[in-house]
């Protein structure tokens, strides 16, 4: 699969997620219990980690992304590489990003694209500058 291909499926699902986030936060929202993150603790120090790492990772299946969604409890930034994935299916790449992408939002993380097939994925104490465009 090209790069380009790639990168318009992660912009496509981030952007709309986005969208759809900024639309609902003049609105109250109603909290969901989601079973994929409830065996997470998600209670964070009052501080953050001492260390914190930024570590890459390239998930080859769907259940590689508790892997991913652990270093980030952890308190690490983690750069996930899609194109292996994308290999296999892009059905997976777009539920992977969705997945990754609702996990930030229930952590209060922040999620964005790299390039053509990376995303970052960082802990509720990080936060990713996104330029305006106007």
């Amino acid at each position: 699969m090209s790069n380009v291909k790639l990168g318009k499926i992660i912009e496509r699902i981030l952007g709309k997620r986005d969208e759809e986030r900024r639309k609902s936060e003049g609105e109250p929202s109603i909290q969901r219990a989601d079973s994929s993150i409830s065996s997470y603790n998600l209670n964070y120090k009052s501080s953050r980690p001492e260390l914190i790492y930024i570590k890459a990772q390239a998930p080859q299946s769907l259940e590689d992304l508790d892997k991913v969604k652990n270093e980030v409890i952890l308190g690490n930034i983690v750069i996930i590489r899609l194109g292996p994935l994308a290999e296999k299916s892009t059905d997976d790449v777009k539920k992977a990003v969705g997945e990754l992408y609702d996990f930030t939002q229930q952590i209060g993380g922040d999620i964005a694209r790299l390039g053509e097939e990376r995303v970052i994925v960082t802990p509720p104490f990080v936060k990713i500058w996104r330029e305006k465009t106007t």
